[in-house]
């Protein structure tokens, strides 16, 4: 698949709202515009790309997670490196704890289960757990419904006589 510099704008455009959420800066109540335009480019980049292998007959599953592993685990682990040292300096030791168990769901690429089963009360304060606590939450969202969606398209795009997704 050859560069795309529209999509490259759709991305400088989505990120807006986010960044905007971020800032306190309520211009669509929680950035989530921008997450959701962010998941749509993602799937049809992926299924673009799966689509184009299928139709070389060079499409594997485990190519395909090499690939997404190679791209997001750098990036994830620095990630996960800087917030490790911020938690053990400023979260108390019960939230170091759901912190660690939250790491270890984003590494292992099962974060929507973890915090699908773990109640959403953090120490004495009975909160819902800060941003910090969650890391890894979109990636994991992001890789399963993209590929959810590129698994189930051929059996309807090819159904319909479909080309492209």
């Amino acid at each position: 698949m050859k560069y795309r510099s529209d999509i490259d704008g759709l991305r400088a455009v989505a990120i807006l709202p986010v960044v905007a959420y971020h800032a306190g800066i309520a211009l669509v109540p929680g950035g989530f515009v921008g997450v959701d335009v962010f998941f749509v480019i993602s799937g049809y980049l992926i299924c673009r790309l799966i689509n184009d292998e299928i139709r070389d007959g060079s499409f594997t599953v485990a190519a395909f997670y090499k690939r997404r592993v190679m791209r997001l685990f750098p990036a994830l682990f620095a990630m996960l490196l800087a917030t490790s040292v911020l938690a053990y300096l400023f979260l108390l030791p019960i939230e170091l704890k759901e912190f660690s168990d939250s790491m270890i769901a984003a590494v292992t690429y099962v974060s929507n289960i973890f915090f699908a089963l773990t109640p959403r009360v953090t120490s004495t304060r009975r909160r819902k757990p800060s941003r910090c606590c969650t890391p890894g939450r979109s990636r994991s969202r992001s890789s399963s419904t993209s590929f959810v969606r590129c698994s189930c398209w051929p059996a309807t795009g090819f159904a319909r006589g479909a080309s492209t997704p």
